[in-house]
């Protein structure tokens, strides 16, 4: 992980502790190229946890939009996750 993505982290981390009570709903939204083997990839990493996944496809079809809604524990564990999915190819976290 690049100094750049390690300093985002710890921000958020640290905005996460100021601005909610944990465990607290998260809500992840992830850009994926549309290809049902890595939209599946990013709904596995959430498997198993009451996530609440909605995907929606851009207008040419070329990326599909996947938001999950979980009960995350804290904002570690949030930022757990993002490192996790993070290593999908050609994921883009919003």
């Amino acid at each position: 992980m690049d100094k750049k993505t390690e300093e985002f982290y710890i921000r958020l981390k640290e905005e996460l502790k100021n601005t909610s009570e944990w465990p607290s709903n998260y809500l992840y939204k992830f850009i994926v190229p549309t290809d049902a083997k890595k939209i599946e990839e990013v709904e596995n990493a959430f498997d198993n946890m009451g996530a609440v996944i909605q995907t929606q496809q851009s207008k040419n079809a070329k990326y599909t939009s996947v938001s999950i809604n979980v009960t995350m524990e804290s904002p570690e564990s949030v930022v757990s996750k993002y490192i996790e999915v993070s290593g999908i190819e050609g994921i883009i976290s919003l």
